[in-house]
């Protein structure tokens, strides 16, 4: 099987949201089948129904978290260091274009969150950024043509 590179604290996240759908939604979607064939004929049940979806959800989403974990590479970013960006990094970069800063994480993919603005290391721009140093430029296809990019910074935390 193939390992999946991941921070701690990504790892940390999928196993709390392994442990909160084993021991809160899992019991309470069994709840609420029980509650829905109270009430009778199942072929007309809403409720049912519903509870079922959810329940089909709840066990693939299981199902899923519990490969990751056991797939999972966990990697430190404080273990490293150095101006190169490698999985892990923090990277602050300005848009040669419009001067804009901004800052990513380089995670894993199952992590990733562009509104924590932590991208997956197999995102276009993360592929553009890895193995580059500070002051380096870098091209990243983007939908309304390429963007350029100079690394301002890369922190390993």
């Amino acid at each position: 099987m193939q390992k999946s590179p991941m921070t701690a604290q990504g790892l940390k996240r999928l196993e709390d949201e392994l442990r909160h759908l084993k021991t809160e939604a899992r019991p309470a979607v069994i709840r609420a089948i029980a509650e829905a064939r109270s009430h009778g004929d199942l072929s007309e049940n809403a409720e049912y129904d519903a509870a079922r979806d959810r329940q089909s959800f709840i066990e693939g989403r299981v199902l899923e978290l519990e490969s990751l974990i056991s797939t999972a590479e966990v990697i430190d970013p404080s273990t490293l260091s150095g101006n190169r960006v490698q999985f892990g990094a923090t990277v602050e970069l300005v848009d040669e274009e419009t001067d804009k800063e901004s800052t990513y994480q380089i995670v894993g993919l199952h992590e990733a969150d562009i509104k924590e603005r932590r991208i997956s290391v197999s995102s276009p721009l993360a592929k553009a950024l890895i193995g580059k140093d500070v002051g380096d430029s870098v091209s990243v296809p983007a939908p309304g043509g390429d963007r350029t990019y100079e690394i301002l910074k890369v922190v390993y935390k």
